[in-house]
């Protein structure tokens, strides 16, 4: 018997996969953090089937989403992933996920790691919502907006509100799976 997952999801296999084991689980780990970041940041306007369906490449584009390496990459790297095909070549997006490591890094400076930073916005607790429908879940919130102004503030790109929603969603600051479906008492 087929388990009830959240209409978002239902028939891609891929999409599947990745609400199934991914989506919502709470992540704790910095380099995790970061990939979830880089990710929702190419996805601003675009699916986000899209990007999983490019996530291998943009993380052999980007070492692996390893934001020490990141942080310093030269005009040479970032003209080369311009040229990449595998990845979204949008200029700003590229730039943005340079300046953006950058940032990630003096955060775990300040705090001692990204996670520590992060958490802290929901109390280190996941907020579950009671969602019936998977339409019902907000674009933004009040938390979304706080975080966004911050991370602006820090000099991060590409982490509008909705953005940083789309983020918290994933890496399971909070729960939007649909009450009945599987997922939502396992995250």
């Amino acid at each position: 018997m087929d388990k009830n997952r959240c209409g978002w999801c239902k028939g891609d296999t891929l999409y599947e996969k990745y609400h199934d084991q991914e989506w919502g689980v709470p992540v704790k780990d910095d380099a995790l953090l970061f990939e979830f970041l880089v990710l929702e940041t190419f996805q601003a306007g675009l699916s986000w089937i899209t990007i999983l369906k490019r996530r291998e490449n943009f993380r052999v584009a980007f070492d692996h989403f390893d934001y020490k390496k990141i942080a310093k990459y030269p005009e040479t790297k970032i003209l080369d992933l311009l040229q990449d095909e595998g990845i979204i070549r949008n200029k700003l997006k590229v730039r943005a996920t340079v300046t953006n490591a950058q940032a990630y890094i003096e955060i775990q400076k300040e705090f001692g790691s990204f996670s520590d930073y992060i958490w802290k916005f929901v109390n280190h607790k996941q907020i579950k919502n009671e969602l019936v429908n998977y339409k019902e879940a907000p674009a933004n919130t009040p938390i979304s907006d706080t975080i966004s102004k911050d991370l602006k503030k820090r000099g991060f790109k590409f982490v509008g509100s909705t953005i940083i929603y789309a983020f918290m969603q994933a890496t399971g600051m909070v729960n939007d799976h649909q009450l009945d479906c599987f997922r939502y008492t396992e995250v």
